[in-house]
């Protein structure tokens, strides 16, 4: 950025900032560094880097910490002048970054790497020599969404002897003053007249709310009661140009919510803007002369339930009266919103980290706007919010085509796309001029019974659903995964006071549909994503993603009539064969005849995984798996009581009690040993779930030809400190090279934290030969950039740099399978992807076995079709 932008924004006969003037940028000595406190619209803190003559600058929310623990969320603004160091004052309202600024610390700074090259990348690592900031830290840019206009980085303290963990936040509760007056925020804005003198100097306010530390409950009194506030929404409507359909009228109490009319296709064409649909809670914010109210879809009054903050940024907002609508979001660390995080926090009570998407105005000082174009509500929206707001963001939108933007979320696992007329008016109710398409079908269910946990005594194992049918209760299946174990334990306490004898469905539930199944008063409301509809009217691979608790029961009904019926189920192919690529979308998805014990037994724990949970993943994309696992020798990572167990071990042989679909075959080179193992079919994947497998890790070569390969596997494995643009580069690096050599590469990621490059082969040469030739790319690779890539494997040299490993090209070395689970936190999945996806939008564990059948369904074309169908000859000679 160049001091152009800060200067753009504000008005120097006006603010008490210093210009930005490039002549300052001549000095020499060691690079400093400035904390200033920011009571702005938030309370926040400005943190600024000395760098190529200007200060690089960053807005931290919540402030430094001190804890290693603790990723402070810091976004980039504009570069300030040198000059800047040495401000502390008070910006008038109504100005850019109105409120009162202290120098809070200040000092020098040194990079540890090479600086150019370390903020190119994206991860600053240095220290500080300040007065209250000292040791080693890092500043590390995080993944962008789609249409993100900011840059959001991470500030992290360094773990040395400056650390304090579980301290991070004493430090600003201890030493809230000036390094260069010693006063504080309130004494400073006691007295403006020190620091900031003007010709229309307003009077300042006696009192103003301010941001509260964490934890604190107690709600700041309004802004809106000051002046300054006053002015500045005189300001702001002054600068209004009323759009064609705005009408003076009064602030409604509430509006009932516009919806959206569902469609498997997004529209096209200029008429629609396409905003990326959010995973989170419909609310109105209603704002009045300060006070602020937020109002669910249904016209609950849910403002204390979301915590101050949200508020308090709301009522600084530049107007007297706005009704303004938006989804209240908690977002995962790749961008994207989960609904089961948001559940999680508002049942914890905590409020720190909601994000507030809003993406539309209906009233604003005293107009009625819902009779105005879309397009010219969302530009007056805009116009409020500041674009460096952590809490408060303007939901952009795409003019693209409308599928090639849902088949862009799809393939980020995001939920779908609302698609809007641009010159629509508001109307509330559901209507064809807002269309919501998504990438899995997902919507609300009546809870009308449980069944009971079979590994605890106060938790649930599966929901019983339904929707209704004008009055009736129609049952539409069971959900049996997506609980964590305190989800399941509080869903057990609640649904246990809703217990009752007779069945709330009105049909006679089939044997299979009673089996286990605790009646309950209809009382619930669940959030659900699904596979599809049976055709028998049933869901199929159906996951928990929380209760919903701003719609009534009554009110719940099937979204969608025969639309996506899947066709009768055909005979799955238990026979796939390895070597034969299946279609992106299957016309059936298998069914096992392999009974689960035990079913809602969690494999992942904090991501409600359950074993009946990763059956149904798998049923899911077994036809794009079944080549690469099928037939082939198998070690397996089994955890029998989940990632968090003690027991987890590498199995390569039979076990005691294996089921008999797992198939064993014996090594010819190895004839009194033990068999190896491998399956056939989808029942010998669904007998590895049965036993905990929850890695699947296949030799390159078929049990058909166990001398001879059919793929080569290159794991890019990055060291401590290398950004994953990193990764990328190599993956390309490699794929050049094999090209080169007239093979071709495939790329997916590890669901680890590297890439794996995998060249399909006739199967014709050696493992001695293919071995070798891998061996040749990775020393290629590291002698072209030794100061990148390592063909070897010493852990000591691998700080900084990406160790290409050949090794899982020998017999008998395995490589994780395309569609295998991880057994890590996350439940990351090892995703195929297509050489153009692969950019920093896509991280090494993106996808998981939540998100890939979104993935899945916004695909045209299996990104790996063709892969053996590819397979070249080894070239001899070469490497």
């Amino acid at each position: 950025m160049s001091l152009e932008t800060y200067n753009a924004k504000r008005r120097f006969d006006r603010t008490p900032e210093p210009k930005g003037d490039p002549a300052a940028a001549a000095e020499e000595g060691q690079l400093r560094f400035v904390v200033q406190k920011h009571d702005a619209t938030r309370l926040h803190y400005d943190f600024r880097l000395e760098m190529d003559g200007v200060m690089k600058s960053w807005a931290v929310t919540r402030g430094p910490s001190l804890d290693p623990e603790d990723k402070r969320l810091a976004v980039h603004v504009e570069d300030h002048p040198l000059s800047y160091n040495d401000f502390e004052g008070v910006i008038p309202k109504g100005q850019y970054g109105g409120g009162t600024v202290i120098v809070w610390d200040r000092g020098t700074w040194n990079p540890i790497h090479d600086l150019a090259k370390s903020y190119r990348k994206g991860h600053l690592e240095f220290t500080l020599d300040g007065d209250k900031l000292k040791g080693r830290w890092h500043l590390v840019r995080m993944h962008g969404r789609p249409g993100e206009t900011r840059e959001n980085w991470l500030l992290i303290k360094g773990d040395d002897e400056e650390a304090r963990p579980g301290e991070g936040e004493a430090l600003l509760e201890d030493r809230p003053e000036s390094v260069k007056s010693g006063r504080t925020l309130d004494e400073v804005e006691a007295a403006p007249e020190d620091t900031w003198n003007s010709k229309e100097k307003a009077k300042p306010a006696s009192a103003r709310a301010r941001s509260k530390p964490a934890g604190s409950t107690k709600t700041a009194p309004s802004r809106s009661k000051g002046k300054e506030k006053v002015a500045a929404v005189a300001e702001a409507q002054q600068a209004h140009a009323w759009p064609k359909g705005a009408r003076k009228g009064a602030l409604p109490d509430f509006v009932d919510p516009a919806l959206a009319t569902l469609k498997a296709k997004a529209p096209g064409g200029t008429r629609w803007l396409h905003e990326i649909k959010f995973d989170g809670y419909r609310l109105q914010a209603r704002i009045e002369a300060g006070a602020v109210k937020l109002l669910t879809r249904g016209g609950l009054d849910w403002t204390e339930r979301f915590g101050p903050a949200i508020s308090g940024a709301l009522a600084a907002l530049p107007v007297q009266t706005a009704l303004l609508d938006g989804e209240i979001v908690v977002e995962r660390d790749n961008g994207a919103s989960d609904f089961s995080a948001l559940q999680e926090d508002l049942s914890e009570g905590r409020s720190d980290r909601f994000t507030f998407y809003l993406f539309d105005c209906m009233h604003l000082d005293g107009h009625d706007l819902r009779k105005a174009p879309l397009v010219e509500r969302k530009a007056l929206l805009q116009k409020l919010l500041r674009s460096d707001d952590p809490l408060l963001r303007y939901s952009e939108h795409f003019e693209d085509d409308g599928n090639l933007v849902l088949t862009h979320a799809c393939r980020l696992s995001l939920e779908g796309v609302i698609s809007k007329d641009r010159d629509s008016a508001y109307e509330s109710g559901r209507s064809k001029l807002w269309i919501k398409s998504k990438c899995s079908e997902r919507q609300e269910f009546v809870i009308g019974g449980y069944v009971p946990s079979s590994t605890s005594d106060h938790a649930i194992g599966a929901l019983a659903l339904g929707v209704y049918e004008g009055n009736a209760l129609r049952h539409v299946g069971r959900v049996g995964t997506g609980f964590t174990r305190s989800v399941a334990e509080s869903l057990f306490e609640k649904l246990s006071a809703l217990e009752q004898d007779e069945s709330p469905y009105a049909e006679k539930l089939t044997a299979d549909a009673r089996r286990g199944l605790v009646y309950t008063a209809p009382k619930l409301v669940a959030e659900v994503e699904f596979r599809a509809w049976s055709a028998d009217g049933n869901l199929r691979h159906a996951a928990f993603r929380g209760l919903r608790e701003d719609k009534g029961p009554e009110a719940v009904m099937r979204e969608t009539k025969d639309e996506t019926a899947e066709p009768p189920a055909a005979k799955p192919d238990k026979g796939a064969k390895a070597g034969k690529e299946a279609s992106v979308k299957p016309a059936a998805v298998p069914k096992a005849r392999i009974a689960l014990t035990h079913p809602d037994r969690i494999y992942w724990p904090k991501e409600g995984v359950t074993k009946q949970g990763l059956a149904d993943y798998y049923a899911q994309v077994w036809p794009l798996m079944a080549p690469f696992v099928v037939d082939r020798p198998l070690s397996l990572l089994r955890c029998p009581d989940g990632i968090d167990g003690k027991q987890r071990f590498f199995q390569k042989h039979a076990w005691r009690g294996m089921n008999k679909a797992v198939g064993q075959v014996k090594d010819p080179k190895d004839k009194s040993g033990e068999p190896l193992l491998r399956i056939l079919d989808f029942d010998g994947l669904v007998a590895l779930v049965q036993s905990a497998t929850l890695e699947i890790h296949p030799w390159g070569a078929t049990t058909r030809a166990m001398e001879k390969p059919d793929m080569i596997t290159m794991d890019l494995d990055p060291g401590e400190d290398v950004d994953w643009s990193a990764v990328i580069e190599g993956a390309y690096l490699l794929k050049g090279l094999i090209e080169e050599d007239g093979l071709t590469a495939f790329v997916k990621t590890s669901g680890g934290k590297g890439l794996h490059v995998v060249v399909p082969l006739k199967p014709s040469a050696t493992w001695a030969s293919v071995k070798a030739y891998a061996k040749g790319l990775a020393t290629a690779a590291a002698r072209a950039e030794p100061d990148k890539y390592l063909a070897v494997a010493t852990k000591a040299k691998r700080k900084g740099r990406i160790f290409i490993d050949y090794l899982r090209n020998g017999r008998g070395a395995t490589a994780v399978a395309p569609y295998s689970t991880r057994a890590r936190p996350g439940a990351a999945v090892s995703t195929p992807i297509a050489w153009e996806e692969l950019t920093e939008a896509i991280g090494p564990a993106t996808f998981t076995v939540d998100s890939l059948p979104n993935r899945l369904a916004g695909l045209k074309h299996d990104p790996w079709d063709g892969f053996f169908k590819s397979a070249g000859t080894l070239p001899k000679g070469k490497r």
